[in-house]
């Protein structure tokens, strides 16, 4: 029997209209384009601003137009698969409102929750289901609205982070393509690091935790930065060294987009120009786990079949790791 492998064949994005720049958040806190370009090289963030809209409304706006563009019928969808931080509620999941919200009666869903590596995460996970040949479509999608969480008084954060989403399809295929090798890691070092200190079960809110601010983002920046360049290239480098992988062969690196110091940082530790790097922070900020579906998106025009891809993310927990995909199709674009 032939080996089944899992390919992604379709990408469908969402970003929200509204466009927070540099120079309006400079109004709202004590910060430049200068700086913000020059330390994280974010020109804009777009922002769900719409009242009571969540991260389920990216998701399945995303999802939507993955269906439209590949034309598969939702009734054949087996399982959707959403990466978030910042899920509506605590319950029920994103990925059960988006099955809702689409109509796809004959598929399961869950949430899963890896912080910015969730999208390198699920990816895995939906793979192994389709090798498993018990499943032929799952939507996977990356979404966070991470301005939920952002407090626009703190100069060290703020500027650092959007919202959106992307969503894409993975099928079956037994020709010599698709995700081929992960190298995912968690540590449990990140805690003090990188979290939101209250509104779990640990810290339950209460009026001392609104009145101290500990339901916002909390990072300290220099910490995860170092952790993140280690991490990201390390597993990158590992990952291209056991498949085979070098400068020349190398189609694309999608790394996390973070921060375009730690970006350049992986892209030289491979030897590969900047001009190799799906690069689109600048326009969208840090969408943690839907940045590497978004670059996707955006770059998905200039894939070719066959082309070797390296993915890299690094994220809360700490969370990180590298993977190696042989895409699939000839871009076909927005």
């Amino acid at each position: 029997m032939e080996k089944i492998n899992a390919v992604i064949t379709g990408i469908g994005g969402y970003v929200p209209e509204y466009v927070l720049n540099n120079d309006e958040l400079s109004r709202m806190v004590d910060t430049n384009d200068e700086w913000i370009m020059t330390r994280i090289g974010v020109k804009e963030r777009r922002i769900l601003n719409e009242e009571g809209l969540g991260t389920s409304y990216m998701a399945r706006k995303a999802a939507k137009q993955l269906l439209q563009k590949t034309g598969v019928n939702p009734e054949d969808i087996d399982c959707v698969i959403v990466s978030t931080s910042t899920p509506d509620y605590h319950f029920p999941s994103v990925a059960s409102i988006v099955i809702g919200k689409l109509g796809l009666t004959n598929a399961f869903a869950y949430d899963l929750q890896a912080a910015c590596s969730g999208f390198l995460f699920a990816m895995d996970t939906a793979s192994a289901l389709i090798e498993s040949g018990r499943y032929k479509k799952i939507i996977v999608i990356g979404a966070d609205k991470m301005s939920s969480m952002v407090d626009y008084t703190d100069r060290a954060t703020c500027p650092i982070f959007g919202d959106g989403a992307a969503a894409v399809l993975v099928e079956p295929t037994t020709e010599d393509l698709g995700w081929k090798d992960a190298y995912l890691r968690t540590d449990g070092k990140g805690l003090p690091f990188l979290c939101m200190k209250a509104g779990g079960s640990a810290c339950p809110p209460s009026y001392f935790t609104i009145d101290h601010r500990l339901h916002y983002l909390h990072q300290e920046g220099r910490t995860v930065f170092k952790f993140a360049v280690t991490n990201m290239s390390d597993a990158s480098a590992l990952v291209a060294e056991r498949n085979g992988l070098t400068k020349d062969n190398i189609a694309w690196v999608i790394p996390h987009q973070a921060n375009v110091r730690i970006i350049e940082a992986v892209a030289h530790r491979l030897e590969l120009p900047m001009e190799k790097v799906m690069l689109n922070i600048q326009r969208y900020g840090n969408t943690s786990a839907a940045t590497l579906p978004l670059a996707l998106w955006d770059y998905e025009q200039q894939l070719k079949k066959g082309d070797n891809l390296i993915f890299t993310a690094f994220g809360a927990g700490f969370t990180w790791g590298a993977a190696y995909m042989k895409w699939g199709y000839d871009g076909a674009g927005k």
